[in-house]
């Protein structure tokens, strides 16, 4: 007996809708060709910046351990905040918060804030920077000549919430590079200072540091360099020095993160009043505070010996370099030491370059400067 057909249900009729409902779908309008612009001119300023250089120091009291700059004043704005502006803002196209229109505001000291009205002009878009009134003369004038607009307020705990507000009243974005300095570099990478800095020492005798110093501000850096030594499994060693009025160096011994001061760092450029996000304690090995009178007693000896003016922030690290060099000659180890010099001390010229401006601050450098020297000539402080 031969079985029956399965019985076969009538297919259901395709709906008259379509597939997909207008309704159903909600674009938001992209401006993809100048986006690709934005990104292609970001990448031609990447180029044509090429490398910073690396800078020997052969100190008479430290034989045996070599002293490398990493000269981040020959960017195009004249600092090691060029680097992080231009991840920042590529960071936030990226993201899809900045586009053809979009008003860009930053909290900054001064360094930062240059650096981004330099690419804010690049990419025809409009600048606000918010800083401290006692940010200097010339990182002001420099803001104007790239087109930003500086936005004062008293006190640099002030900045954060100033900028944020004036983002949302004009639609703008804040770039907020305290939070997003370690996010928007590539640490693994990618032409990023540590990179960089390991890649120019292949060709000298301590191609791997024994330390490398630095001091912080956003901690981006920090961030970036730490976490590229471990990374790379490098047997390098990371300091991070820190001036007064900084809540860094005591949040990182305590591992507290919620640490705020009421005064601002008198070291322009780094040091901040609360422990910033970008701030990663976990990557570093050594911190030092350093005392104000000596970062700029540091900065002046340092001038005199590379026959040039360096930045007070550079004078922090290289009070650091000389606090690891005695470390390294107490326990008869050699080495190489590498630091930042962060940006030239020509904008500086009206204040830690000025007795008179020193004086007004409450910072001696006499008797700083002479230890120093005499520390740099001898390697006994």
């Amino acid at each position: 007996m031969q079985a029956e057909e399965p019985t076969r249900q009538a297919a259901s009729p395709m709906p008259d809708s379509p597939f997909c409902p207008a309704d159903r779908i909600v674009t938001r309008p992209t401006d993809h060709d100048w986006v690709r612009r934005a990104a292609t001119r970001l990448e031609q300023d990447r180029r044509r910046s090429a490398d910073t250089h690396l800078v020997r120091l052969d100190l008479p009291g430290f034989d045996g351990i070599p002293i490398y700059l990493k000269d981040e004043s020959t960017h195009p704005t004249g600092s090691l905040k060029h680097r992080l502006a231009r991840s920042l803002f590529l960071y936030g196209i990226s993201n899809g918060d900045i586009g053809p229109a979009t008003t860009v505001v930053e909290a900054s000291s001064g360094s930062t804030a240059v650096s981004e009205a330099y690419f804010a002009r690049l990419l025809g878009l409009r600048f606000v920077a918010v800083m401290p009134r006692s940010t200097s003369r010339a990182k002001v004038d420099a803001i104007a000549q790239y087109g930003g607009k500086c936005h004062f307020v008293d006190s640099a705990d002030a900045v954060y919430a100033e900028a944020a507000k004036l983002a949302e009243e004009t639609g703008g974005f804040y770039l907020d590079q305290f939070t997003n300095a370690a996010r928007a570099t590539d640490w693994r990478g990618n032409n990023n200072i540590a990179e960089s800095i390991f890649r120019q020492m292949q060709g000298e005798a301590d191609p791997v540091p024994e330390w490398i110093v630095m001091s912080a501000g956003t901690g981006g850096t920090s961030a970036t360099i730490g976490r590229y030594i471990r990374y790379k499994d490098l047997r390098s060693s990371l300091c991070v020095v820190d001036p007064e009025n900084s809540v860094f160096f005591d949040g990182w011994k305590d591992k507290r993160r919620d640490l705020t001061a009421k005064q601002s760092s008198r070291i322009e450029g780094i040091g901040r009043p609360r422990v910033e996000p970008s701030f990663i304690p976990g990557v570093i090995d050594a911190m030092i505070r350093v005392p104000d009178d000596a970062s700029v007693a540091a900065m002046q000896v340092l001038s005199a010996h590379l026959f040039r003016k360096v930045g007070p922030s550079t004078g922090t690290n290289f009070f650091g370099v000389l606090c690891m060099a005695s470390e390294m000659k107490r326990q008869g180890r050699k080495g190489s030491i590498v630091t930042l010099l962060c940006d030239s001390g020509e904008r500086y010229l009206d204040t830690y370059y000025d007795p008179g401006w020193l004086r007004s601050c409450g910072i001696e450098i006499g008797p700083w400067a002479a230890r120093i020297e005499r520390l740099v000539e001898t390697g006994i402080g």
